[in-house]
């Protein structure tokens, strides 16, 4: 088999996981090439799409949260798609396919795995819906736009997909949620949708020894009396990862359990006055790249806190559990799918900041000792998100749209 993988970025949670899959199929003998905008050149379409939603959005702060797919690149004659015999699409918006690109990849005739990274290809144009729901039936009166009304922009563009995907398409989501959702949606509710995580290296991503461990908290100044919690964010500011709700559950501990030594690791962009607000020391890291650095930070860790509003299938939680670092997070999306409760960590209710600060401590404090959590983060990982186990899903699928 030769299969195309298609995503806009090669970073960014859509394009580790897409570059991820490719190693796991290469692995295994498939042939697995990645196109992305970078690679086709031209950085108009970017510009050309965000200005064009400009005039529609309600204000800044939704400015990258709709994709009108209004422009983009027509990629049926490159030279990899001719080659493919199966087009995998994952997050293709931001100027790299519009709608009208996505139908003539369509019009080829190739079999099309489409792999679901939020909500956007069931959607009038939003990646998260943020509770609307107006997706079920035919959008219109979005949220996101200046002048909602039934004939609105989601309207139209939701009408353009109607028409829009191929008979022999098949969608993906990387957890069981999305899979849901999508069901549920006007536009998927008559297609086939499969739920398939996302791989990672489980020869990469695997715990420290205990030396090691030592070595990195030293380096960083940890105290070698304190635990450990790690935070991670491409942008700690960005309001659906929930950060403030880290911020509360940390003062609560802070006043119920006052005595409790804690150090934070925060992962990512930050402003020094959103970690100043953290009761307890901060390590603030930055953007970590390397892969090597990101081991070291999720195997030092002792308990990983997501907090995040809207999610998918998050790289961080996986990255975290192939570490052996259990998880305390909100019930979001598919991370309850990730981290089985008082199994592989913690999970609260969305928003619950009192809930969150007794997982923290759970985890760190509780009955159960730390080391029976890290064991069973580190076995979730192995039995269902290493690399051997999604690409022979992923194979099965191919040769099932190939069939």
């Amino acid at each position: 088999m030769n299969i195309l993988l298609l995503n806009t970025y090669r970073h960014g949670g859509a394009g580790v996981a897409c570059r991820r899959l490719q190693g796991a199929l290469q692995a295994t003998g498939v042939t697995a090439n990645l196109l992305t905008a970078d690679e086709t050149g031209m950085r108009w379409p970017f510009y050309a799409e965000r200005l064009s939603f400009v005039p529609f959005e309600k204000d800044h702060s939704v400015r990258f949260s709709f994709s009108p797919a209004n422009f983009g690149k027509n990629l049926a004659r490159h030279p990899l798609v001719r080659e493919a015999d199966v087009l995998h699409l994952h997050w293709i918006n931001q100027g790299f396919l519009s709608l009208n690109n996505i139908r003539q990849l369509g019009e080829l005739g190739k079999p099309v795995v489409w792999t679901l990274h939020d909500m956007w290809a069931f959607t009038g144009g939003c990646h998260y819906s943020r509770g609307c729901e107006h997706f079920k039936n035919n959008c219109g009166q979005c949220p996101f736009l200046k002048n909602p009304s039934a004939d609105d922009l989601s309207h139209r563009v939701w009408q353009r997909k109607q028409h829009l995907f191929p008979k022999n398409i098949r969608f993906v989501t990387c957890s069981e949620w999305l899979a849901e959702v999508a069901r549920s949606s006007g536009l998927l509710r008559h297609y086939p949708v499969t739920s398939i995580p996302n791989p990672i290296d489980t020869a990469a991503f695997k715990p420290m020894t205990a030396a090691e461990i030592q070595q990195y908290r030293q380096d960083k100044g940890i105290s070698p009396h304190a635990q450990v919690l790690l935070f991670a964010a491409m942008k700690v500011s960005e309001e659906r990862k929930g950060f403030r709700y880290l911020q509360e559950a940390l003062q609560i501990l802070k006043v119920q359990k006052p005595d409790f030594q804690l150090e934070i690791l925060v992962l990512g962009k930050a402003e020094p006055e959103a970690l100043a607000t953290l009761p307890y020391p901060v390590h603030a890291l930055g953007l970590v790249q390397e892969q090597a650095q990101l081991v070291q930070a999720y195997s030092a860790a002792d308990v990983f806190v997501i907090p995040s509003l809207e999610d998918n299938l998050p790289n961080t939680v996986m990255e975290s559990l192939a570490c052996g670092t259990p998880v305390a997070g909100f019930a979001t999306g598919g991370i309850p799918e990730m981290v089985g409760h008082l199994s592989e960590g913690f999970i609260a209710p969305q928003g619950d900041s009192p809930m969150l600060a007794t997982g923290i401590f759970e985890i760190l404090q509780g009955q159960t000792p730390l080391e029976t959590y890290r064991r069973a983060a580190r076995l979730k990982v192995e039995q269902h998100y290493g690399n051997a186990v999604v690409a022979a899903r992923y194979s099965s699928l191919y040769n099932s749209a190939l069939s």
